[in-house]
């Protein structure tokens, strides 16, 4: 059963809905928000589907653009007018059932007025909105998420339960820093994800080698001989496998042997 019912209009904001609801179904789940083109299954009758979500939802988003208002029907008449719009019928519905109303606008929309809304739809225009605007679209749609959460405490819950699932699959797929076992000091560091901040030099993580971070000079990576002229004059021979930069001076280094006799590092 959905919590959350997304209400849009097709030629208005689409996109808009799609957005907000993926966020919605990533922090509470996707069962519990309903958005008809994703939860409505290949066969099923639409009419009987929208209704009963509606009616078995706490909250109705409703997503509203700048042609939200103002579009047509194919008769040429305005859409709202039309008892049978079912954006309309959508939000009518969600007021009866006493479902938690709250108008989303989107981009350059300006909040409802109660005299352009038809006489059912009107309490529409009194309901706080929100907003989301594309330019400020993560903090946009963090504010929606946490107002819902606030509103009901179901949606918090399953917040709460689908991070500490996270972090229970995390713990076991995390990555250890160091050398050896346990890392150089004997501790291993757990991550999901790791993210080297160090700018320039060289560095190395867990068993994955070792890596240069924003290098400026030639790399060796292949094997045989590589002399190179450097800065000042300076050269440098390197000799097998491995990756240098030297910025300055006269290096003569060997890495492993010349005829394969090189240590053998298993993965």
């Amino acid at each position: 059963m959905p919590d959350i019912f997304v209400n849009y209009r097709t030629i208005d904001e689409d996109t808009g809905a799609a957005l907000i609801e993926r966020e919605l179904s990533r922090r509470f789940g996707s069962e519990r928000v309903f958005r008809a083109s994703k939860s409505i299954k290949a066969g099923r009758r639409f009419p009987q589907e929208l209704l009963t979500a509606v009616r078995r939802s706490s909250v109705l988003v409703a997503v509203i653009g700048d042609r939200w208002a103002d579009a047509r029907s194919a008769d040429g008449l305005r859409a709202l007018d039309d008892p049978e719009d079912w954006t309309r019928r959508e939000i009518v519905e969600a007021f009866e059932s006493g479902a938690l109303v709250v108008p989303v606008l989107i981009g350059r929309a300006t909040r409802l007025n109660r005299r352009d809304l038809p006489p059912e739809l009107a309490e529409l225009a009194d309901c706080q909105y929100l907003r989301l605007d594309t330019r400020n679209a993560e903090a946009d749609l963090a504010r929606i998420g946490d107002d819902l959460a606030e509103a009901l405490p179901q949606l918090a819950e399953a917040e709460r339960q689908i991070s500490r699932a996270d972090g229970e699959a995390g713990a076991g797929t995390g990555i250890g820093i160091g050398n050896g076992p346990g890392g150089s000091d004997g501790g291993v560091v757990r991550a999901r994800e790791y993210h080297h901040l160090q700018d320039g030099g060289v560095s190395n993580v867990s068993n994955s080698g070792t890596f240069i971070n924003t290098a400026n000079g030639p790399l060796h990576t292949g094997s045989g001989d590589q002399n190179t002229e450097i800065r000042h004059g300076s050269r440098v021979t390197f000799n097998g496998d491995g990756g240098n930069y030297i910025e300055r001076g006269t290096a003569q280094q060997r890495f492993g042997g010349r005829d394969g006799d090189r240590e053998d590092r298993g993965r």
